[in-house]
């Protein structure tokens, strides 16, 4: 699981069938290469700026309620920073 920033959305006006309905948002990692962002796919109303979790790999499409096309997928929205070392 990755905890990550929203910084935007992906705006598609064709794409695959499957992936109608989901938000696809621009996420980049709170730890390690910030310069590494990804697309996440969402349905739980994440907004820009809000820390989020996201699966990824393989274990996404156990949290999609349908088989899309999707590697990537926001789980929770953060309510805050991590509290490190308390």
């Amino acid at each position: 699981m990755i905890l990550g920033t929203v910084m935007g959305t992906v705006v598609s006006t064709r794409k695959c069938r499957n992936l109608v309905g989901f938000k696809l948002l621009l996420v980049e990692p709170y730890y390690g290469d910030k310069k590494n962002i990804f697309v996440a796919a969402d349905t739980i109303g994440a907004g820009i700026g809000e820390l989020v979790l996201v699966t990824t790999d393989d274990t996404t499409q156990y949290a999609l309620d349908r088989s899309a096309p999707v590697d990537a997928y926001i789980v929770g929205i953060v309510d805050g920073p991590p509290q490190l070392g308390k």
